[in-house]
């Protein structure tokens, strides 16, 4: 049986701390944009059928939170020189930031438009890290799963936004 070194404890904590840190950082910048809006602003929004009961987020977000810091570990454990790892983590870190961007873009802002752009752009850079990360066999793909869905729900959300935005103009404004 092989005997840890050390500095193999030191870089499995280190790679840990790079992991979790990070993605709890990113779910308590999301929860201050998210949980002042909930009651005076979401909770008001006309949501389309399929939007989930809101006791659901909690535990959702909570998994897909602990699966994130999983991949971005498994993608720290690798060797400093598996080639694809460095750019596989920028690109993983960058959707991580969109993902407390979308936050404060949908909730603090409350605009399902602009939640919409950023989880547009977010989709992408999540495709991006799965197609780096994925010849490395470190990726947990439910958040691609999830986002997704995020992206039908945030979009129902705009598209409902925009249609009550157009129906309060006044006939004036449409002959303009």
């Amino acid at each position: 049986m092989l005997q840890r070194t050390s500095t193999d404890k030191r870089r499995w904590v280190r790679a840990l701390a790079f992991a979790i840190v990070p993605v709890a950082a990113t779910s308590m910048l999301g929860q201050l944009a998210t949980y002042p809006n909930l009651e005076r602003w979401y909770s008001a929004l006309e949501k389309p059928s399929f939007n989930p009961a809101n006791w659901v987020f909690a535990p959702v977000w909570t998994t897909l939170y602990i699966l994130m810091a999983y991949a971005a570990w498994r993608l720290l454990i690798l060797p400093a020189r598996t080639p694809g790892r460095l750019t596989a983590l920028a690109l993983f870190y960058v959707q991580l930031a969109l993902n407390a961007l979308w936050s404060w873009m949908f909730f603090a802002m409350q605009s399902p438009v602009a939640g919409l752009v950023n989880i547009i752009v977010q989709i992408g850079f999540i495709l991006a890290t799965i197609a780096q990360a994925l010849p490395l066999r470190c990726l947990v793909n439910s958040y691609a799963l999830e986002q997704f869905d995020l992206l039908f729900e945030t979009y129902a959300l705009a598209a409902m936004r925009v249609d009550e935005l157009l129906s309060k103009q006044s006939p004036e404004q449409d002959l303009v």
